[in-house]
């Protein structure tokens, strides 16, 4: 059976910061996906003759129950991702996540908007991702974030490393994390249930 308690889940200093989160924003590929681009292919063609192609993300049910409970609880969510992907918009609005940016190769102008519309300190706000162009944003978040096989370049930045890797419940993880580090998580799990 893991030990849930705190002291297991993290260090004093990831739950002093965790307790002052109010804003939970996250890359998507590699964070809620395991990084993996599927394109898939049709015989048809679109209108340039080119064949069209689709692309398919597969996303983690324990990571939407988590972003769902983030919301419930209070907590604001969020992604900025790279990648334009209506899959990504999909889910985003099945969770109620309500900053979403897409296609955005430089994050840190978004991030700033996503702090300023939540009405958020960067201490307040929890940033998790798994690569390279996630270190700026590492860098600004007051509780930054690593999912467990991310770059080691980000890893050296963030103050915490997920158990789970990206869509294997790494923003479940975090979202507990928060909520058990607040002293909420006993008055969330009954909202789950609901």
């Amino acid at each position: 059976m893991p030990d849930n308690t705190l002291a297991s889940l993290a260090s004093p200093d990831v739950l002093a910061r965790a307790r002052r989160i109010k804003l939970f924003l996250m890359d998507v590929d590699g964070t809620l996906t395991d990084g993996s681009v599927c394109l898939i292919s049709t015989v048809a063609a679109d209108r340039s003759g080119d064949p069209s192609v689709s692309e398919m993300k597969v996303f983690n049910a324990q990571d939407g129950q988590g972003l769902s409970l983030a919301h419930t609880m209070g907590i604001q969510t969020g992604f900025i991702t790279g990648r334009s992907s209506p899959a990504v918009a999909r889910r985003a609005a099945e969770l109620k996540v309500p900053f979403v940016y897409l296609g955005r190769a430089k994050k840190t102008q978004a991030f700033e908007e996503c702090m300023q519309r939540a009405g958020v300190t960067p201490e307040e706000v929890a940033y998790m991702g798994d690569d390279l162009p996630d270190i700026p944003l590492a860098q600004r978040a007051g509780l930054a974030v690593c999912v467990a096989g991310g770059a080691p370049e980000l890893a050296a930045v963030c103050h915490f490393t997920t158990r789970r890797q990206g869509g294997r419940g790494a923003a479940r993880e975090v979202i507990e994390l928060i909520l058990k580090a607040q002293g909420r998580w006993e008055e969330a799990v009954p909202l789950a249930l609901a």
